[in-house]
């Protein structure tokens, strides 16, 4: 199972031009092979005087889907390209619609193909990168002498503290990634003399944005 990847964070678009010829590459996140073709078409119905509406998209997961279309520009000119600028970055759950307005003077294939590329690449720094950690829940109920230990401990380890509750005794909400629970666990006995109650929840994965900010 994926316990980390990366995609984008915001639909978004970005524009360049190439001799006259328009090109738009809109870029949205997505889930579902069915979420690809809604936004597609979305596209195809927005921009319907356009000469080409180009896309490509890859699902990552157990069972990767990737597909695109040139849209009527010749054989592995637009679609392709977009493609492999999606892969080339290590992104998946994305697709990016590239819109192409002409403008008289034909590029050639290798003209397209950097123009296609470029586009693309410019709509996904546009929608902002950001890496998806598959992380595991876990509240912590400590007594308040012990707090500020197990606090300065989440801290220097970079794990994420999702809440604090100040009742009888404190508890937290951290998430931490999967592979280090035991290890975590028993960092956090040794350090409470295991007088800290441990509740480990569900697994999921969270986002973090290109300046370290969670996203959930």
């Amino acid at each position: 199972m994926v316990k980390e990847y990366k995609t984008v964070l915001n639909e978004a678009a970005a524009e360049i031009e190439e001799k006259k010829s328009r090109f738009i590459a809109t870029v949205k996140p997505i889930k579902t092979e069915d979420e690809a073709i809604e936004f597609i078409n979305k596209l195809k119905a927005n921009y319907w005087d356009a000469t080409h509406n180009v896309y490509a998209y890859y699902i990552g997961g157990n069972n990767i889907i990737q597909r695109f279309s040139d849209d009527g520009e010749p054989s592995g000119t637009a679609g392709m390209p977009v493609l492999e600028v999606i892969k080339r970055t290590g992104l998946q759950d994305v697709a990016v619609v590239v819109t192409r307005y002409f403008g008289g003077t034909l590029l050639g294939a290798a003209g397209l193909i950097r123009a296609y590329s470029k586009s693309a690449a410019a709509g996904i720094d546009a929608a902002y990168i950001a890496r998806r950690e598959l992380c595991r829940e876990i509240n912590i109920i400590v007594e308040y002498t012990g707090f500020g230990k197990v606090q300065n401990m989440l801290i220097a380890g970079g794990y994420i503290i999702k809440n604090i509750i100040y009742e009888q005794d404190v508890e937290l909400s951290v998430y931490i990634p999967v592979d280090i629970k035991e290890e975590f666990i028993d960092k956090l006995t040794e350090l409470t003399n295991a007088r800290a109650i441990v509740d480990l929840k569900g697994e999921l994965f969270i986002t973090v944005d290109q300046n370290g900010k969670i996203i959930l």
